[in-house]
């Protein structure tokens, strides 16, 4: 059995940049069949993929990458996690063969795509829970409901700069308030992330925004006086470094900080839960949510070595073991199905 991975961080950056495998032995030139790489023999494919998008994602293809190569060795993929919405631009002007995205692309970047004429297939690949965190000496705060997180995360909150000064914006929101009398210290990510967007949708907070009076065009946003990061790592870094820090991630790099950070419980309505990786997967956990990738069909067509990799990635065992050994909840059986019709249907597999 493989060993599980340690770090997120050291999953990534082993394939960050390209990842190259010479072929030295004599078996490298022999052929073999298989059903991800129809007649042309796994050893034998040859080219390179482009993968951006989703630091929250990017460990899982850096993985899916890493394993693919072991038989594939001559396919060059690089990895990069700028964030799911530059990601996106660089998908919808074609410079990237996959996209991986931590929420569905939106409207405005589907019509880029469509503008530029790149037509994609939507793969969801795993499951994730955004984790609100604080540091474990902050023992005045386990459970935030969502005004909660509005008062603190909100785009009302720009200038609180106390934990205890978001209790009357609080207590205006359905919030339960009491917070500590201690500093604010929020470090999140920012908007080119795709969990900034999802941590928006999932805990309401543009439509209590909304309800609050906020201007439609400033609902949709955080606070504008955080420390912004598109580093997961830095996030975490910052929460071991302040007694009364506040932030999120991805639920598998809090995870990985193991005691190093507090995971807050959060509550949408029915009680305060926990993200752990059954609550994930029934969808008990309020900032649950889908990991996905976008290929580039025109790019698939013209590359037997794309279509190998994400007839990989999508098997039975590429999922499984590039999401749950990076941390992240599988998909259960149902919705695997769903995926591996989607990438056949549009693969002609």
């Amino acid at each position: 059995m493989r060993k599980k991975h340690g770090t997120l961080g050291a999953v990534a950056a082993a394939l960050t940049l390209a990842v190259v495998a010479a072929a030295c032995s004599s078996n490298d030139s022999s052929s073999t069949t298989d059903g991800a790489t129809g007649s042309t023999g796994a050893a034998d494919l040859t080219g390179s993929i482009v993968i951006s998008g989703s630091s929250t994602v990017q460990p899982i293809s850096s993985l899916a990458a890493e394993l693919f190569n072991e038989t594939s060795p001559n396919v060059a993929i690089s990895v990069d996690g700028p964030g799911t919405g530059d990601g996106f631009v660089l998908f919808c002007n074609g410079e990237t063969d996959i996209s991986d995205a931590s929420r569905q692309i939106e409207p405005e970047e589907a019509k880029a795509c469509k503008k530029a004429g790149i037509d994609y297939t939507e793969l969801e690949v795993g499951l994730d829970g955004i984790t609100v965190m604080t540091n474990p000496a902050n023992s005045g705060v386990e459970c935030l409901n969502l005004g909660d997180l509005y008062a603190l995360f909100g785009p009302e909150s720009s200038g609180i700069d106390t934990w205890s000064g978001a209790d009357s914006l609080a207590q205006q929101v359905g919030g339960n308030g009491g917070f500590p009398d201690a500093p604010l210290e929020i470090t999140a990510p920012g908007e080119e992330s795709g969990t900034y967007d999802s941590f928006i949708s999932l805990a309401g907070i543009e439509d209590t925004a909304l309800a609050q009076g906020v201007p439609e065009d400033q609902a949709a946003s955080l606070r504008n006086d955080y420390q912004a990061s598109p580093d997961d790592n830095v996030i975490i870094t910052a929460m071991e470094g302040s007694d009364s820090a506040l932030g999120f991630v991805g639920f598998a790099y809090a995870q990985n900080a193991a005691d190093q950070v507090k995971e807050i419980q959060v509550d949408g309505g029915s009680g305060c839960v926990a993200p752990t990786s059954a609550t994930i997967e029934d969808g008990s956990y309020p900032l649950s949510r889908s990991l996905y990738i976008y290929v580039n069909n025109a790019k698939l067509a013209a590359s037997p070595a794309l279509k190998a990799f994400v007839d990989y990635y999508v098997s039975n065992d590429g999922l499984n073991t590039a999401v749950t050994e990076t941390g992240y909840v599988p998909l259960p059986a149902d919705r695997v199905s769903a995926t591996q019709a989607a990438w056949s249907t549009a693969s002609g597999s």
